[in-house]
């Protein structure tokens, strides 16, 4: 038999495993030796948790980050035709959503190889989720431009991309450059124009709220350092 690609989740933060998703993902890792991820210690340490008791040693890890060499990552999912299953873990949330896993999804498909996505925390799905706004139509749309003219222009194409389809616009930002992207939403969105915010999601300092822009003008959560996601509508 083939072996199959596994899309397993990780924690958002230091949370127990199981507190946050099913058992079924405990039960694929104790039955997986090969790994292609994001981040090694990261995905080692996450194993480690969620199964105390596999023997790291035993584990063949490929890794995915912006250093991977495509001639590479073309022979990952290799093992898989002598059988063998291979677990695809993102350093944080989902696999392949906002994430490079992507691309071995992918390969998969072109291989034939059966991909079977797992229960877990994805924080752009959480926070749309808890935003208030339109559940029916909603877009992603990854990083925003760092030059401060450059992210204003596409602040306001958000915005109107958000009014012209009726449609709520998600997008994230470096950690340490939240407070930052919060000053320029501020600045930049019409005051009638309704953010959200959610930070550190399934952690005990979890923050999520949704206000109007002109109502946002009197708050400054702390941010700094904080996985956020950043919604708005129009």
């Amino acid at each position: 038999m083939i072996g199959k690609l596994y899309l397993i989740p990780t924690t958002l933060g230091e949370t127990e495993p199981l507190e946050v998703m099913p058992l079924s993902v405990k039960k694929v890792v104790e039955q997986i030796d090969y790994y292609v991820v994001e981040n090694e210690k990261s995905a080692r340490r996450f194993i480690k948790k969620i199964t105390p008791k596999k023997p790291q040693p035993n584990l063949t890890i490929k890794l995915l980050d912006k250093y991977a060499v495509e001639e590479e990552t073309q022979t990952y999912l290799d093992i898989c035709a002598q059988g063998f299953s291979v677990g695809l873990l993102s350093e944080a949330g989902v696999p392949a959503i906002a994430d490079p896993g992507a691309t071995i999804v992918k390969l998969a498909h072109e291989k034939n190889i059966q991909v079977v996505p797992l229960v877990g925390p994805s924080s752009i799905l959480m926070a749309m989720m808890s935003s208030g706004m339109n559940g029916q139509s909603f877009a992603f749309n990854g990083y925003l431009p760092i030059d401060k003219g450059e992210r204003k222009r596409a602040i306001k194409d958000l915005e109107k991309l958000s009014l012209d389809k009726d449609q709520a616009q998600i997008f994230i930002e470096t950690p340490y450059r939240n407070e930052k992207m919060l000053t320029d939403l501020k600045a930049t969105l019409s005051p009638s124009t309704s953010l959200c915010i959610a930070a550190d999601i399934t952690l005990p300092s979890e923050y999520i709220k949704t206000h109007s822009i002109k109502d946002w003008k009197g708050l400054q959560p702390d941010l700094h350092k904080k996985p956020a996601i950043f919604i708005i509508q129009k």
